[in-house]
């Protein structure tokens, strides 16, 4: 199995890129979606947590917002709860597609968490800083401090460039990411 990770930008396009492939895609930022409507487990660790701020199950992802911008000490206490449950998830995606020619992983944190293994093909989405404050400008729940947060938290765009086996450049055309996908499977199959 040829596992691709997909790096880049937060707004770059990654998920996008990602689902190009045609291949089964692990998701992260869907899969943390899913765990605030439908696990009570993580539920209850987050309200034990974060007590001022988680209420209510399902989680609502704007109580989550408040706790990361309230404390500087919330983000990681969320990340340290929910990623574990993200990994488990992980593992029964790639069993699952044990099979499979291609898994493609849009994790967001891939190379920080060192979920990447050393064979891993990475595959960098590089997009114009002004085309994607525009995307993100458009998106429901736009907040910059919450944006500033997360980057925080992430390496730097020039390493994760660096460690990356192939750069597309996210022109935001389905053509430009179809040829560039097309390219890359020629050269991974």
């Amino acid at each position: 199995m040829i596992r691709i990770g997909i790096l880049g930008d937060i707004g770059s396009g990654k998920s996008y890129v990602a689902n190009s492939f045609g291949y089964p895609v692990f998701n992260a930022d869907y899969e943390v979606s899913k765990l605030y409507q439908n696990n009570k487990k993580i539920f209850f660790k987050l309200k034990k947590k974060l007590p001022n701020y988680v209420k209510k199950f399902p989680l609502d992802k704007n109580e989550i917002i408040q706790a990361i911008l309230g404390n500087k000490n919330n983000l990681p206490k969320i990340i340290n709860i929910v990623h574990r449950e993200i990994k488990e998830k992980l593992k029964l995606f790639l069993k699952k597609n044990k099979n499979k020619e291609i898994i493609i992983l849009d994790i967001p944190l891939l190379l920080e968490n060192k979920i990447n293994n050393k064979n891993d093909v990475l595959i960098f989405v590089d997009a114009q800083k002004k085309d994607i404050k525009k995307r993100l400008i458009k998106r429901k729940n736009f907040n910059l401090r919450l944006l500033n947060k997360f980057k925080k938290i992430q390496l730097p765009l020039d390493y994760k460039k660096k460690k990356s086996h192939f750069i597309i450049k996210n022109k935001f055309t389905k053509s430009s990411i179809k040829n560039s996908v097309k390219k890359i499977l020629a050269e991974v199959l």
